[in-house]
């Protein structure tokens, strides 16, 4: 079966799924909120996965007002990753791809961390979107479980990995230094 037919059968459950939900739970229904989530979160991590974007732009890049995460802290960043390692989540991805000490493991998590909140930021804008649809015809109040679920699913776990990505650039650059300077010091290469 192909690639694209594989994608489109994923996101035909998803679709699927959703609109299934809207009309049995209504959208303002918390429900709704948390299946369009993780319904959206399936779709996007089997896209990302699938296709493997390179996702070199620099918004990937830490700013300056980021600079040593200050600015995730103090909005609660690291409570909320105290809170992923309590229920169990940390503990679940390192088991799906466990942390080694090596150059290529170190390149792949801060690859990961960059598909983590591209999927986060996707899904971010279509909530978004159904936000602003609810509140326009139901009335603000009726999107709050839309509003307190993607802050909660997508904008958090955004902040942690641009608060968590930096760490990983610099032990990256540390680790290239240091096989660097072995390689200069090894009477091999002389």
């Amino acid at each position: 079966m192909s690639t694209y037919l594989r994608v489109g059968f994923v996101l035909l459950f998803v679709i699927c799924t959703v609109v299934v939900v809207a009309l049995w739970q209504g959208l303002h229904s918390f429900v709704f909120a948390w299946v369009l989530n993780f319904m959206l979160m399936l779709g996007v991590l089997y896209i990302t996965k699938t296709f493997k974007p390179k996702l070199e732009s620099t918004y990937y890049n830490a700013k300056e007002w980021e600079a040593e995460g200050k600015i995730y802290k103090w909005f609660g960043v690291d409570e909320f990753r105290k809170v992923l390692v309590w229920i169990g989540w940390e503990k679940l991805n390192k088991a799906s791809s466990p942390v080694k000490k090596n150059l290529d493991a170190l390149k792949h998590l801060e690859y990961s961390t960059r598909q983590s909140e591209f999927g986060h930021l996707v899904i971010f804008f279509i909530v978004a979107i159904f936000v602003l649809s609810v509140a326009f015809y139901c009335g603000a109040i009726q999107s709050l479980w839309l509003v307190l679920l993607n802050i909660i699913l997508n904008v958090y776990p955004i902040g942690v990995q641009r608060y968590n990505r930096p760490r990983l650039r610099k032990a990256i650059h540390r680790f290239e230094g240091f096989h660097k300077d072995r390689q200069t010091n090894n009477p091999k290469n002389i």
